[in-house]
């Protein structure tokens, strides 16, 4: 089960503070198997796509919401699947599905409260939960790279990246830095995919630039100015990171740019 970092600031994990103030230190990143570090989805290219036109919603209705998202699940099949195909691997889709209740059972457990998204590796399925605050805000950009998100999952997944991530990190009754850093190093570099493609598409979404600029300023900790992780942080990344990955992504417009399995740890912090 995969969750972005987006939908941890509601959840009991995000209320969790790590003490210590230290930051990681310098040292090269560990040997991961080559399906993380040379895979061949790093020289693919830019993305297959330069264009996602987005639905207008203009009553906030739950149809129109999930007609926009649909509408950017389109976007993203457009600019993976000949990715993916190049790369070598069998491009099949991602099912999205919409609720609005909580609750929702899924092939990889239960949809966790506090949540807004999840990738399930077993289906190959996302599942978005459209709260009511969404509802009224359904074009943001950060839902769209919420959405990007999970589906930077699904390509690690199509390409066996995912495969060797849930063996060796996820589903864990005891955890402890090795895999903490191995899910980090998973959840930036879907970061990454996820804005590779909004900046592979941003000229075409006729958006401001402070879009973009106020979704890398965004914080969900609440206390990273007094140097404090909390679960948030030990599972996706810190802001720095998170933010290093985005730029990263959206200017490469490519999976190159997305290695995030041969970076130094201070990059995946």
């Amino acid at each position: 089960m995969r969750i972005p970092r987006l939908a941890l600031m509601a959840g009991a994990m995000a209320g969790v503070l790590f003490a210590g103030t230290a930051p990681a230190a310098a040292s090269s990143a560990p040997s991961y198997k080559p399906v993380l570090t040379k895979n061949a989805l790093y020289k693919t290219g830019k993305l297959g796509v330069t264009a996602c036109e987005e639905p207008q919603v203009q009553n906030g209705t739950v149809e129109e919401a999930e007609y926009y998202f649909q509408a950017v699940m389109e976007c993203l099949d457009k600019a993976w699947s000949p990715i993916v195909k190049k790369a070598g691997y069998r491009f099949t889709k991602s099912k999205l599905t919409v609720f609005t209740k909580l609750g929702v059972n899924t092939p990889c457990g239960r949809f966790e409260a506090g949540a807004q998204a999840m990738y399930c590796e077993k289906n190959k399925g996302m599942y978005f939960f459209l709260s009511e605050d969404i509802v009224e805000e359904p074009t943001d950009l950060a839902l769209m790279q919420v959405l990007a998100h999970e589906y930077g999952h699904h390509v690690q997944e199509l390409t066996g990246i995912g495969k060797e991530t849930t063996k060796r990190f996820y589903y864990k009754t005891k955890v402890n830095d090795s895999i903490m850093e191995g899910v980090r190093r998973s959840e930036l570099q879907a970061q990454c995919l996820s804005a590779a493609f909004v900046g592979r598409v941003w000229n075409s979404l006729g958006r401001p630039d402070t879009d973009w600029s106020i979704l890398l300023k965004g914080s969900h900790n609440p206390v990273a100015a007094l140097g404090v992780r909390n679960g948030g942080d030990e599972s996706h990344g810190s802001q720095a990171g998170n933010k290093y990955w985005l730029e990263r992504g959206f200017k490469a417009q490519s999976a190159s740019a997305c290695n995030t399995w041969t970076a130094p740890k201070k990059r995946v912090y």
